[in-house]
C-alpha cells in the first residue's frame, strides 16, 4: 500500500488512514492469505513484505511461516512503520521486523525464500523495473507474488447512483494523483517484462447487499480520505461528496433499490523463480 519514487501516495499515513488500512484488511485480508497459501508460503520461510505499510500483509506471512519463519516488512513511511511495529509488539511477533527504506533502494545480505506485496505496484512508475529489483531480492526457487487492484469491474446493481459516482471520482483521483488503476490486470505483462516466468493468476471481489456495512465502508472510507485531493485535483467538491452522510446516503439508496455493489478485482499473481 506504499507508494516509492515518482508517483505520490495520495492516501498519505494519517493516523485516520491508517485505521482505515486496518479496516480494510478485514475484508481484504482473507484474500492475500489465500493467495500465500496457494502460492507455497510455508512454515520457517523467510519473507520479504515490499511496501508493509501498516503490517497486515507480513503478519498475515508470519501466521504461515510460523515462529521458525521471518518477515521483514520494508516501507518508506515512519509513521506506517510506527504503527506497524506497534501491532506486532502487542501480538508478541518477535518473527517480525521492519524496515524503512526507499523499495528502490532495498539491500539485505540474505536473500529470501519469498517476496511478497499488496497494493504496491500501482503506485510505483515503472513496476516491472521494482519487480525486476525484488526477484533479485529472492533465491533461486524462491516465490514472487503481487495482489493488485483492478478498479474498472466496479459496480451496482440495480444501480446505487451515489456509489457509482462515489466510484468513479476515486478512480478519477488516483489517475490524476499517478495510480495505476487497472494494475491488477497488467500484473501478468508485468511479470514478463521483469524477466519473470509466467504468473498463476487469481481473482476475488467484495460483494455485498444493503446490510453489508463493511463492504460499503470498504470504498467509501477511500473516498473520505481522497476528499481533498478531489477537490485539490478538480474532481470533486467536498460539498459534491459530502463525506459526513456519504455512507448513509449509499446505504439508503442500495435498500430502496436492493441493489448489490461489486468492489473492485482483487488479483494475485505470483511465479517462482528458475532453480
Amino acid at each position: 500500500m506504499a507508494s516509492d519514487g515518482a508517483k505520490h501516495y495520495v492516501l498519505g499515513h494519517s493516523p485516520r488512514e491508517l485505521q482505515r488500512l486496518r479496516r480494510q484488511g478485514q475484508l481484504v485480508n482473507p484474500i492475500t492469505r489465500q493467495y500465500l497459501i496457494e502460492a507455497g508460503n510455508a512454515h520457517g520461510m523467510r519473507v520479504l513484505d515490499v511496501g508493509s505499510g501498516a503490517g497486515d500483509v507480513a503478519f498475515l506471512a508470519a501466521a504461515l511461516v510460523g515462529p521458525s519463519g521471518q518477515v521483514v516488512g520494508v516501507d518508506r513511511s515512519r509513521d506506517a512503520l510506527v504503527f506497524a511495529r506497534s501491532r506486532a509488539k502487542e501480538q508478541s511477533l518477535a518473527d517480525v521486523t521492519f524496515v524503512e527504506s526507499e523499495l528502490a533502494a532495498m539491500s539485505f545480505d540474505q536473500h529470501f525464500d519469498a517476496a511478497i506485496g499488496r497494493y504496491v505496484l500501482c503506485f510505483q512508475p515503472d513496476p516491472a523495473a521494482l519487480l525486476r529489483k525484488i526477484s533479485r531480492l529472492v533465491r533461486p526457487g524462491g516465490i514472487v507474488l503481487f495482489h493488485e487492484p483492478d478498479r474498472k469491474q466496479m459496480r451496482s446493481y440495480p444501480p446505487t447512483p451515489t456509489y457509482d459516482k462515489m466510484s468513479e471520482w476515486i478512480d478519477e483521483t488516483f489517475r490524476r494523483t499517478g495510480m495505476d488503476v487497472r494494475m491488477g490486470i497488467k500484473l501478468y505483462s508485468t511479470f514478463l517484462a521483469a524477466g519473470l516466468a509466467e504468473p498463476t493468476m487469481r481473482l476475488h471481489a467484495v460483494i455485498g447487499g444493503a446490510k453489508a456495512l463493511e463492504e460499503v465502508h470498504f470504498e467509501a472510507d477511500a473516498a473520505i480520505s481522497l476528499a481533498a485531493a478531489m477537490e485539490r485535483t478538480g474532481v470533486a467538491t467536498a460539498d459534491e461528496l459530502g463525506a459526513d452522510s456519504l455512507i448513509e446516503r449509499i446505504t439508503q439508496e442500495m435498500s430502496a433499490n436492493q441493489s448489490v455493489i461489486v468492489g473492485r478485482a482483487d488479483i494475485g499473481a505470483w511465479t517462482r523463480l528458475p532453480e
